[in-house]
């Protein structure tokens, strides 16, 4: 029999902390000792050593690409780096520790599966630590690494490891979203226990930062247990060349959930409508199944009237609906965001008016308790809030589906995104408007 070769999984993640903790030099160290750097990269590495790096070459400029970040010594903007080995491939967001660039930081890490909180092992502990690490936690991203980095300047000690350790643990059970947490000692300028272990620590018998990224299991991240599918579009190809098309009428979306089957029954929301799947089309053609995060065409029995932003879900643990929403919020603009006014909600595939009824509660990250009474969101503020949208949409909590769960504000009048949000669980589910097809 023909060997089958499986695709190689994608892990995207993210480095975040606190300012010169050494996150672009993270990067740096794990494509430069990966060897996924082209030679031109490597030249260009070594031309402007002599400029940055004091005649030393300096790792972080793989990422920080602005010249004002080369000047200053830190990250403004969001960096992506892309790289492989035999066993997975790698997206790489590098985001700022600056607390002003927290936005940055929600931005880069939406999409990823893991997240790296880096620690410098001098400063220990600081603010920036627990606001990121409740951003990770709050973006719902499953799996957690702590690097604890400069090891080599508090000598390679086990108790400052331990310590750092500790503190974390005793505020991580009040996130409670992680699946697994790895703890892994570090020097990023010098390579140690990057790609290679060291033999500085003997003590610790965990594995290396490449060797948990490459192991560390994904394949359960999607929610694979309930069918999603927002549409983008309807597929019309009106070709007069082609009359195998002429009739053709296609929805055409990416699946944010669940497996659909040729031949499954699903429903049509918001109208609730109940059809059958009679066909899945890809780019290579007709296939028996999809699953996400796939991108694909759906062809209905009967020929219902669906739209852009409408969304088609399987039988089983249907959707909430409604247009009271209440959700957390990341304030990104300057302009604080204020209870009464007015933005565009865009939620998977469709744009609906909001309010903003109630700003219930925002987060203290000293403590990362909720602290009632807040009037305004300022830049870079996480809070609670409660909206209002100009109809209902179709909808699952955040903890549930990371992709029918989210949305972003965008600001009337001059379209700038100024919130992402994260929706809580529906009260009720959809009920149905008919069993089955009827005209």
């Amino acid at each position: 029999m023909p060997h089958t070769q499986h695709p190689i999984e994608l892990l995207r993640f993210n480095t975040c902390g606190s300012v010169d903790d050494g996150k672009s030099t993270l990067i740096g160290r794990l494509l430069y000792d990966s060897k996924s750097l082209m030679e031109d990269q490597v030249e260009a590495l070594e031309k402007s050593a002599d400029i940055t790096g004091g005649g030393q070459i300096n790792l972080a400029n793989l990422t920080d690409g602005l010249r004002a970040e080369r000047e200053q010594g830190i990250t403004i903007d969001v960096a992506y780096r892309y790289f492989a080995t035999p066993k997975r491939k790698f997206i790489v967001a590098d985001t700022p520790g600056h607390v002003q660039y927290t936005r940055n930081m929600v931005t880069g890490a939406s999409t990823a599966n893991m997240s790296i909180v880096l620690v410098d092992a001098r400063q220990g502990v600081i603010e920036q630590t627990r606001r990121h690490t409740y951003i990770a936690a709050l973006l719902g991203i499953p799996h957690l690494v702590i690097a604890i980095n400069k090891m080599d300047l508090v000598d390679w000690k086990q108790e400052r490891f331990q310590e750092i350790r500790d503190e974390i643990e005793d505020f991580l059970p009040k996130l409670d979203v992680f699946r697994d947490v790895k703890f892994i000692p570090i020097s990023a300028l010098n390579g140690d226990n990057v790609v290679d272990a060291s033999p500085k620590t003997p003590w610790y018998e965990g594995p290396t930062l490449l060797a948990h990224l490459e192991n560390v299991h994904i394949a359960s991240d999607w929610n694979l247990g309930t069918f999603r599918f927002p549409v983008q579009w309807v597929n019309r190809p009106n070709n007069p060349t082609d009359k195998t098309l002429h009739d053709f009428r296609g929805l055409s979306g990416q699946l944010a959930s669940g497996i659909v089957r040729k031949g499954q029954q699903v429903i049509v929301l918001p109208i609730g409508i109940k059809t059958t799947v009679k066909e899945i089309r890809t780019y290579e053609g007709s296939v028996a199944e999809a699953f996400c995060p796939q991108s694909v065409t759906l062809c209905l029995e009967h020929d219902i009237d669906v739209s852009r932003g409408d969304m088609i879900v399987g039988l089983e643990n249907l959707p909430g609906s409604g247009s009271d929403l209440s959700a957390r919020v990341c304030w990104m603009h300057q302009r604080p965001m204020q209870a009464g006014k007015k933005y565009f909600l865009k939620h998977t595939s469709q744009t609906v008016q909001a309010a903003v009824s109630q700003i219930e509660s925002r987060i203290n990250f000293d403590t990362l308790e909720a602290e009632p009474g807040t009037v305004t969101l300022a830049m870079n503020d996480i809070g609670y809030v409660r909206l209002k949208t100009a109809k209902p949409i179709v909808y699952d909590g955040y903890s549930t589906n990371r992709l029918t769960g989210s949305f972003i504000l965008i600001e009337q009048g001059t379209n700038a995104t100024v919130a992402a949000g994260m929706l809580a669980s529906p009260t009720e589910a959809v009920k149905p408007e008919y069993s089955d097809f009827a005209i």
